[in-house]
């Protein structure tokens, strides 16, 4: 029986960029891999303290960041801040050097 996750925020606008793109092409996968995790709460290789403030940006609509890893690349997840609606506009997906 496989468990269905649930989205817990809004992803707003996807974008990416040409370098996160092609590793993950190269890594044999496509962002919406990365995307359905990190919508879903799965942040990644992050830290205690990340994971916290990830899971406190459920509640007070701060920035949402996950990292994935696939064949030695990382690959940032970022979603920027809600605004004062509670709306999120824009998810980028990128590589660290890229930010």
């Amino acid at each position: 029986m496989t468990e269905t996750r649930r989205a817990k925020f809004t992803l707003g606008q996807v974008v990416a960029t040409p370098g996160a793109l092609e590793a993950i092409r190269d890594a044999g996968q496509s962002p919406a891999d990365f995307l359905s995790r990190h919508i879903t709460g799965d942040w990644g290789d992050l830290c205690d303290d990340d994971r916290r403030l990830n899971n406190l940006a459920l509640t007070d609509g701060s920035r949402i960041l996950s990292v994935k890893t696939r064949k030695g690349e990382r690959i940032w997840v970022i979603t920027e801040a809600a605004d004062d609606h509670g709306r999120r506009y824009n998810t980028t997906i990128l590589r660290p050097e890229e930010y």
